[in-house]
């Protein structure tokens, strides 16, 4: 099964069995949403570090990123900015970017929902951000967000729950970890459908 195909199988499952056949590792801090609850999101990891209230290494990575990445950026903790919006998520669409997954807001909210750009995000804000040449950031290189560590090209799952990141050297044993929670899963339903009881399938009494 080549790369492509693995990130397509993880579409099979919800973030949060991807982490937990992770080994409950790559779970993003709960406070990165989608802006809307039909975007769902996936593909390979395309870092930014962009410096507190400034994107213009956002749009740098807009031009170096292939088509299907997912930008995901880190803005060093300063949240009180709309790092993204309409006239970024526009060009993004003409790159082919999958989406983006960002540690700070972004704003023109009605308008990314419109145009169906997968945006997951801590939250919203109208404030502007600068764009400063000489300011530090890196593209295309590991950032951490959260407790998670984060390459060029592991693998990025989001859907309404939340966000996980896995890397790219375990796709595989994790999809084979999640089919087994899986069916593990189906097994367990079919039996409180039945009539059992939770306290005595988890040996809770």
């Amino acid at each position: 099964m080549t790369e492509q195909n693995d990130f397509e199988e993880a579409q099979k499952y919800s973030s949060a069995t991807l982490h937990e056949a992770s080994g409950k590792r790559g779970a993003l801090p709960s406070a990165i949403k989608p802006i809307s609850p039909t975007f769902t999101i996936y593909g390979p990891a395309f870092p930014v570090l962009s410096p507190p209230k400034d994107n213009l290494w956002l749009h740098r990575a807009i031009y170096e990123a292939k088509p299907g990445d997912v930008l995901v950026v880190d803005v060093g903790e300063y949240y009180e900015a709309g790092y993204w919006g309409e006239i970024m998520a526009t060009a993004a669409v003409v790159k082919q970017i999958a989406g983006i997954v960002i540690n700070g807001g972004v704003r023109d909210c009605k308008r990314l929902v419109e145009m169906g750009f997968p945006t997951f995000s801590r939250g919203l804000c109208i404030q502007g951000t600068g764009k400063d040449k000489k300011a530090y950031g890196h593209i295309n290189q590991p950032i951490r967000i959260g407790e998670v560590n984060i390459s060029p090209g592991d693998l990025v799952y989001g859907d309404q729950d939340g966000v996980v990141v896995l890397p790219k050297e375990r796709i595989k044993e994790v999809l084979i970890e999640a089919k087994k929670r899986e069916d593990d899963e189906a097994e367990l339903l079919n039996r409180i459908r039945a009539g059992e009881s939770t306290l005595d399938i988890y040996n809770l009494r």
